[in-house]
């Protein structure tokens, strides 16, 4: 029990207001650092003590991590289980409403959700069916285009019309193969709500409180979707200061939006407890030349700490060596830990040298990207046939595994399907069944006994992975089935290690099922609900590694929410930060820019170094760097700038003098 005694000893006044205010339309300003999060867990643990029930809350926010954070804390708060307590990311939440409605919308119940991968599939199937040429086939442009036709941030006055008959057998193929992309778990509850006003009153009288966290980051659909859902209280989290994620569709007018739509009560959290007052005051210096924010100022309480430290190195090779030095000495002379260390880059790009410096230096680090779990081979297939298995209609999945590993299905084969799905109008493992069984089939017997063969392996897996518990060995029993390992022994014949590698890659993936299925709060462990966490997962951000002891390398997008002792900024020059590219599509507004460096600085919290090269490698040139506009905006009082000191010829002379000195001392 949380009273209110204990309330105002924990919280500041304004976080205890926002804690207890929980009735009406709430916009809680959030500064960075400000205790965001336990107020949110904090107002959670309140209202829970007021009597409202579980089941009417419903706390969105946008990586599975931070979902996962606030329900832990929430438990430990209150003590209790909380079953009933949503707290979901907004695509999960998606999924949530699809499972229970999406055959109000002409979809089968068992749909599958497409990821990148197989959404780009999709893309060049349908390419390939209307004839597209290959230099009409820019994968990521259209990819982008269908996005924002889907999502109503483009239409087809403004865009290329070329496009418009392949996005529209993009659509077809999803209702085909009775399945969604990413956009679509948006999307479509959004279509549901307003096709069936019925269903949205439903789901109105369920969820009568809301929250909704990093609401920046919120996108036109998901504060529509908010919106449809929100009675009266609705209370929303966020900070103006650090909208990031433009380029994905984030727009931080939504907090506009927001104080029109409805009657708000706004509460400002703008003590830091994060960072050193010269940090705080370095971050207000760059954020307050940004026009078009709310008025804030963060404070802190821990002090003025040490100036923010500036280097000009002369090229990336010394930044590289400079910031793997920079770490073993401060790391040595502070008793840091590795893990106590942010580097932060506007780009990838900047990464390959620092990696090169660590890894000279023996310098264990960790970087955030890279290809993932999931994202392997080996996985991807093995996860190919339990969508297969879940979902027959699914043609991308079937068309990865039907002839992985090898089974004499090959390319002719594949052909003749593609014709008979086309001829019947039909999915590809009805075409499969058409071609086995119809009396004037083109297939030949070999070809229908493999597909038949095919067919079977598939049905006898269904029924008993859709069927009770243990499904980890069920798994592993099929990765048996289809001959897993020796198709690896083929295709890696001389690599031995590849090989284990991948092995114990698919070991790790059935542990992880044994897990999820083991998991006491886990109700329902069927194959579909499995097969949509994991696709919701690495969509909504995160390998969940253990990467304790080493050093973070990062790009400050993927920085937000973390903080460090210690922070690197690495690159801090004019067109890399602001970045080129970024200042040109925004007509040389630069002020998103300045968030991103304003969120890099505030990621600090006792010590900050700022790296900006002289010179840097750009496509097979060296070219002349000048510092970045945003350092000039730090007031001048907490900056320490390192100076590569140029030496006189008499300086140099007098060095030499001494150095010969303590030889002849020495001898």
């Amino acid at each position: 029990m949380i009273d209110l005694e204990t309330l105002k000893n924990e919280l500041n006044p304004e976080q205890y207001r926002a804690v207890t205010t929980t009735d009406g339309a709430i916009l809680i300003i959030a500064g960075a650092g400000s205790g965001k999060t336990r107020v949110i867990t904090y107002r959670i643990a309140h209202m829970l003590d007021k009597g409202i029930p579980q089941s009417q809350i419903l706390a969105l926010t946008f990586t599975n991590k931070a979902a996962k954070e606030m329900s832990q804390r929430i438990k430990e708060l209150t003590q209790r289980k909380l079953q009933s307590l949503t707290v979901s990311t907004f695509h999960a939440f998606g999924v949530r409403i699809l499972r229970q409605e999406i055959e109000k919308l002409g979809y089968r119940e068992n749909f599958s959700i497409y990821d990148e991968t197989d959404r780009v599939a999709l893309i060049k199937e349908c390419g390939r069916e209307l004839k597209f040429s290959p230099e009409a086939m820019d994968i990521y442009t259209i990819g982008n285009l269908i996005s924002n036709i889907k999502t109503g941030r483009k239409n087809w006055d403004t865009a290329n019309d070329m496009y418009r008959p392949l996005y529209e057998s993009y659509q077809e193929g999803l209702k085909l193969y009775n399945a969604v992309d990413f956009d679509d778990l948006i999307i479509l509850p959004i279509k549901l709500f307003k096709e069936r006003p019925d269903v949205l009153a439903t789901y109105r009288e369920h969820f009568k409180y809301i929250m909704v966290d990093e609401f920046q980051d919120t996108s036109h659909q998901q504060y529509e979707l908010m919106h449809l859902l929100a009675d009266k209280n609705v209370a929303v989290v966020g900070d103006d200061d650090q909208s990031i994620y433009s380029w994905r569709g984030a727009d931080y007018q939504n907090i506009v939006n927001f104080e029109h739509d409805f009657d708000v009560t706004e509460i400002r959290l703008e003590q830091n407890y994060r960072s050193t007052e010269t940090i705080l005051e370095a971050a207000n210096g760059v954020i307050s030349h940004n026009t078009n924010r709310k008025d804030k100022k963060l404070w802190s309480g821990n002090g003025n700490g040490k100036p923010i430290e500036i280097f000009m190195p002369e090229n990336e090779t010394d930044e590289a060596d400079f910031i793997a030095e920079g770490i073993l000495g401060i790391s040595a002379e502070e008793h840091r830990k590795f893990d106590e260390f942010g580097v932060l880059m506007r780009a990838n790009t900047q990464a390959r040298f620092i990696e090169e410096a660590f890894l000279e230096n023996n310098i264990p680090y960790t970087m955030s990207g890279g290809t993932s779990f999931f994202e392997r081979k080996e996985i991807k297939d093995i996860i190919s046939y339990l969508r297969v298995i879940a979902n027959h209609d699914d043609d991308i999945n079937l068309l990865r595994i039907i002839n992985t590993p090898r089974r004499g299905i090959g390319r002719a084969a594949l052909q003749l399907l593609n014709d008979e799905a086309e001829m019947q109008g039909c999915t590809m493992w009805y075409a499969m069944v058409s071609l086995v069984q119809r009396q004037d089939s083109p297939a030949s017997d070999t070809l229908k006994e493999d597909l038949q063969d095919f067919m079977d392996l598939i049905e006898s897996h269904r029924s008993k992975l859709l069927s009770g518990r243990g499904l980890p060995n069920k798994v592993r029993q099929l990765v048996e089935d289809i001959n897993y390992r020796d198709y690896l022994l083929t295709e890696f014949s001389k690599s031995e290690k590849a090989v284990r590698f991948k092995l114990l890659n698919i070991e790790s993936l059935i542990n992880s099922i044994e897990i999820w299925e083991n998991d006491p709060e886990n109700t329902n462990p069927s194959l579909f609900n499995y097969l949509n966490r994991i696709t919701i997962m690495s969509r909504d951000n995160g390998d969940d590694e253990n990467d304790k002891g080493k050093v973070n390398l990062m790009t400050i997008h993927a920085s937000k929410g973390l903080e460090f002792p210690v922070v690197f900024i690495a690159g801090a020059e004019e067109g890399l930060l602001p970045h080129a590219r970024s200042v040109e599509e925004n007509d040389g507004n630069v002020e998103e820019e300045r968030r991103l460096f304003y969120v890099a600085i505030t990621r600090a919290r006792d010590k900050l170094l700022i790296s900006a090269c002289r010179k840097r490698r750009h496509m097979q040139m060296v070219r002349e760097c000048e510092p970045s506009r945003f350092l000039d905006e730090i007031p001048e009082n907490l900056v320490e700038y390192h100076q590569e000191k140029i030496l006189t010829e008499e300086e140099t002379g007098q060095m030499f003098s001494d150095f010969l000195s303590e030889l002849k001392a020495k001898g």
